[in-house]
Parts: C-alpha cells; structure tokens; sequence
C-alpha cells in the first residue's frame, strides 16, 4: 500500500482506543507479564508509546521540517519508559497516552503537510538519510507492531491451558 497521510492518521488516531478497549481495567497477571528479560508487557508497551510521543516522531519530524543544518536525530530510548511510567497504574498510562497521541495529530494536521515536505530528509543516527514520509509510516507500522505484540504476550499466558488448540494457534509459540 502506498503512504497516504489520512490514511496513516486513521491508524494512528485509533491506537489509543484500542489500546483502552483491550487493557482498560484488565488485572495485573494480563498487563504485567512479558516474553523474558529485555521485552515489553502490555503496561511497557503504553509506557514505551508515551516516550515516543514526547521524543520520538513529532520531535524528529520537526527537525526534518526545519530543514537546518543538523538533521540528525537524537538517539531514541528504547527504555525510557520503564523510569518514566514507574509509580503510575496503566489507567493513567493509557490516558496520557490519548492525551499526548491526540495534541501530537493535531500538531501533524496543523502542518498541511505537501508531497514536497513528506520528501525531505533527516537523518536517523544508525540508518542515514530517511525522509518525512519513511518516518510517518514507520510510525504507524511501530504503533501496530506493539499492538501485534501486546495481544501476542496475553495470549501467551493461556499456552499451556489450551490444550491439544495449541496446534492451530501459532500466536502462542512465536
């Protein structure tokens, strides 16, 4: 499919939605578990989407937008989120999320951004030149992927319950 950037808004618009709508009021043995040592739960998944819409894809579309003389990216924190969302409860996660997702798509609308602007370069500290569309859709492709991720870690959790199901479900052995 090729990057239209309504089309990437719809996705992007809905992620936080979706994420209440799954996680919303869910016990911790759902929201707390992960897949081992440096992987996310669903609650480190917000926590990890709230960092990049504070430093990730509107901060560095800005500076492919401004077009200066450094258009290199700032490295991007994988981790952040596990200090930033210490003491908080998934509750407020997810509503900060919704806050930060929708102030960051109303900064996107605002632009009017043009097929001349979705070209312009920055530069990403490990891949080199990528342009303002490389990077909105990655944004959508990231936002999906943590979806993807999400509902694979809870599914996990009945892998061993399902019985001889586990055959035709491929989602709890990846």
């Amino acid at each position: 499919m090729e990057f239209r950037l309504s089309h990437a808004i719809e996705v992007l618009e809905r992620t936080p939605a979706t994420f209440r709508a799954l996680l919303g009021g869910l016990p911790e043995p759902w929201t707390a578990a992960n897949e081992g040592p440096e992987t996310f739960s669903a609650f480190n998944n917000v926590g990890h989407l709230i960092h990049g819409e504070r430093a990730d894809w509107i901060a560095r579309a800005r500076i492919i937008l401004a077009q200066g003389p450094d258009r290199r990216f700032p490295p991007f924190d994988r981790f952040a989120h596990i200090r930033e969302s210490q003491g908080k409860s998934l509750a407020q996660l997810l509503d900060q999320f919704a806050r930060l997702r929708a102030e960051n798509l109303a900064t996107l609308r605002g632009w009017g951004l043009s097929e001349r602007e979705l070209a312009l370069r920055g530069e990403h500290p490990a891949f080199g030149p990528v342009t303002l569309r490389q990077l909105l859709a990655t944004w959508v492709a990231h936002d999906l992927g943590h979806l993807a991720q999400t509902a694979r870690v809870m599914a996990k959790q009945y892998r061993d319950e399902v019985g001889p199901w586990r055959a035709y479900l491929p989602v709890l052995d990846r």
